[in-house]
């Protein structure tokens, strides 16, 4: 397949187009070529952007309703494309398609859970202001305006439903958008645009294309646009910001997410939610579970449960109904995880199981005595690695987490209240999952971290609130 970049509702750099250069994307696990994408190059993205500034003067007073059908068209035709789209993942990632599936489904609600929004956000508010006396028959209302323009830049890891998380907010408070597909996964990404268009989004609204990064930092320091919502690494994430401090900027980026088991937790029912956070998608998933706190009075028995179902596990391949743990997205993320492994190693820790590569594949690995003073204890390591070590006292979690450079999500297993309060009330996280893993994420609630790991929140309603700002009417005086 061929992948073109859309401007303006026109597609460029089709297989025949000598003008705009193209890049091949072949399959992780067997190399063979699985497409190539449209490339832009800066005259590409400034029309592109030229095209989101037009499209925002017509779109930002579209009728809610257009919108919310809008939204709702697209989910409907993800729904119908549902194999199409899992089956690019799978092969463009090497995602599992079991996890490619659900990526396409959590897509399609994406944009569903949009349209239910786009009907009543932004609706006239009263403000009640009777308290002062000067308000007799004053009527004060709050609403909410589109920012403008949006650049939105997709990691690889998510391309299709992370992509909707910048995509569907944006419609459905009456911005536009330009979307930076990712470097692997730009297929994926490019398709779901193309999809958006075909479901009759108006012309500029949504604008999609591949570009090497430079090009799409020149694109966010653009007076064009409005503001930038980023997912990816914290290095570029923080040196936007800092290149750009007056710009409105959401940042999603790193983790490295611990979860606790408690001494009163069901050791069973925590290793059946542990493993595939863990080891899913090979963990490179920024709330993949990187760390386990096991209290001291059930460690031996936890260890020995969640190392024999790590061991079960097979480096399966992605085309299998039945793999989790499937290859790292490139050589180069194989051989950095084997890295940290090694280095952990050498200072003392001990690999419980695991810890060997084969070509793409990392072993699941459980690694025990890991400190905060190697990269595998300190860092997010994105690969198929987790850490256990025990402790006494709940101080000891609230010491680990928050001496952690980041603060996505963390975990804990119990079903004591005085514990859940305490890590509820002091870990430094942007949100404490109960009884589930870090990795859990509904597609409606505000997503987001602390610390290195971002700026803001995603999640629907959350993403419209941070696209949009509050616009004041004040009537009732006569002259």
């Amino acid at each position: 397949m061929h992948a073109e970049i859309l401007i303006g509702g026109v597609f460029y750099g089709g297989p025949c187009d000598q003008s705009i250069g193209k890049t091949r994307h072949d399959n992780p696990v067997t190399g063979r070529m699985v497409g190539s994408a449209a490339e832009a190059g800066w005259a590409e993205v400034s029309a592109a952007l030229d095209a989101t500034k037009e499209a925002f003067s017509t779109w930002r007073f579209s009728p809610r309703e257009d919108r919310s059908a809008l939204l709702l068209r697209i989910a409907e035709a993800l729904r119908e494309r549902r194999q199409e789209f899992a089956e690019l993942l799978r092969d463009e990632l090497a995602k599992p398609i079991s996890l490619a599936y659900a990526e396409v489904d959590r897509a399609a609600i994406t944009f569903e859970i949009a349209s239910r929004e786009a009907s009543t956000f932004g609706l006239p508010e009263p403000v009640d202001v009777s308290l002062d006396p000067r308000s007799d028959g004053v009527n004060v209302m709050v609403t909410r305006r589109p920012l403008g323009p949006i650049l939105g830049i997709v990691p690889a890891n998510w391309p299709l439903n992370l992509a909707a998380h910048k995509i569907a907010p944006a419609l459905a408070s009456g911005n536009t958008i330009l979307i930076k597909a990712p470097s692997i996964g730009t297929l994926s990404t490019l398709r779901l645009c193309r999809l958006i268009h075909e479901a009759g989004c108006p012309d500029g609204v949504v604008n999609a294309i591949g570009c090497v990064p430079a090009l799409a930092q020149k694109a966010a320091q653009d007076p064009r646009i409005a503001k930038l919502s980023f997912t990816g690494s914290p290095k570029v994430g923080w040196m936007l910001r800092d290149l750009l401090p007056r710009l409105p900027m959401t940042l999603e980026l790193g983790g490295d997410a611990t979860a606790v088991v408690a001494e009163d937790a069901d050791l069973d029912y925590a290793v059946s939610k542990l493993i595939p956070s863990a080891f899913g998608f090979a963990g490179q998933v920024c709330i993949s579970t990187q760390h386990l706190l096991v209290h001291r009075s059930v460690y031996d028995s936890f260890v020995s449960s969640f190392v024999a179902a790590s061991e079960a596990l097979t480096m399966s391949d992605p085309t299998d109904s039945g793999c989790l743990c499937g290859p790292l997205m490139t050589p180069e993320a194989a051989e950095k995880v084997m890295e940290w492994i090694d280095e952990a190693e050498a200072a003392g820790a001990r690999v419980l199981c695991g810890g060997n590569r084969v070509g793409g594949y990392v072993e699941p690995t459980v690694m025990e005595g890991v400190t905060r003073a190697v990269r595998l204890g300190c860092d997010e390591v994105f690969g198929p690695v987790v850490t256990i070590q025990p402790y006494d006292e709940p101080e000891a979690i609230v010491t680990w987490v928050n001496t952690s450079r980041y603060g996505i999500h963390a975990a804990v297993f119990s079903s004591n209240h005085q514990l859940i309060d305490l890590l509820d009330c002091e870990l430094q996280v942007g949100g404490l999952i109960v009884n589930d893993s870090p990795s859990l994420r509904f597609d409606a609630m505000p997503y987001g971290g602390i610390k290195e790991s971002g700026m803001g929140r995603e999640g629907i309603r959350s993403a419209m609130l941070s696209m949009t700002e509050v616009h004041t009417v004040v009537t009732g005086w006569t002259t």
